[in-house]
C-alpha cells in the first residue's frame, strides 16, 4: 500500500512540475519574441527565430547587418529566465546586387494592390532574403492566394536566380 501512494505522489509531484513549466516557457517564448520584434534595425530584409529548450535560447535565422546579430543575443541574454545563448544566426554576405535585388523583390511584392496591405504593419510579416541572388520568403500570408502572388512577384524581379517560398498560411 505504502509503495502506491508512494508511486501516486510521484506521479502528481511530476505532472504539477511539468504543468508549472508551461507557463515559464510561455513567458519565455513571448519575452524572446518581443525583444526581438523591438529591435530598431530588425525590418523587412532580416529573419530572425529562436528555439527555447529549459533556459537556453538558441537564435537563428538570416539578417543583413552584423550589430544586428549581436544586438539580438544583447537583449535575449538580459531576459529574466534565460541563462544562456546561443546565435546561430547567419550574416548575409555584403553585394551590391543583392541589395538591388532586396529592393527590386520589395517593390514587386509591396506595391502589387493585393499585397500592399502588409507594407503598413510596422516589422511586415514577409521578409525577404537575399544571398548570392537566390530569394527566400520567410513569414506569414493571409491566405494561399495572397502566398502565391508573393511567389510569382519575387519571381518577376530581373536577376533572381531562384525563389523558395516558406511563407506560411495565418491561423484563423
Amino acid at each position: 500500500m505504502k509503495n502506491r501512494v508512494l508511486v501516486l505522489t510521484m506521479l502528481c509531484l511530476s505532472a504539477v512540475a511539468s504543468y508549472a513549466a508551461k507557463p515559464k516557457q510561455d513567458y519565455l517564448s513571448k519575452e524572446v519574441r518581443h525583444e526581438l520584434v523591438m529591435l530598431p534595425y530588425y525590418g523587412v530584409f532580416d529573419n530572425l527565430a529562436y528555439q527555447i529548450t529549459g533556459e537556453t535560447v538558441t537564435l537563428l535565422g538570416q539578417v543583413t547587418r552584423p550589430t544586428l546579430k549581436s544586438d539580438a543575443e544583447r537583449v535575449v541574454k538580459d531576459i529574466e529566465g534565460v541563462t544562456n545563448v546561443v546565435n546561430n544566426i547567419e550574416v548575409l554576405p555584403l553585394s551590391p546586387n543583392d541589395d538591388r535585388i532586396r529592393i527590386d523583390v520589395y517593390r514587386a511584392i509591396y506595391r502589387h494592390t493585393v499585397l500592399d496591405r502588409y507594407a503598413l504593419q510596422s516589422v511586415p510579416s514577409i521578409h525577404i532574403l537575399v544571398k548570392n541572388g537566390n530569394v527566400v520568403l520567410e513569414g506569414v500570408a493571409a491566405n494561399e492566394g495572397d502566398r502565391n502572388i508573393a511567389n510569382i512577384q519575387a519571381n518577376s524581379v530581373q536577376g533572381v536566380f531562384s525563389v523558395t517560398n516558406n511563407l506560411k498560411l495565418e491561423k484563423k
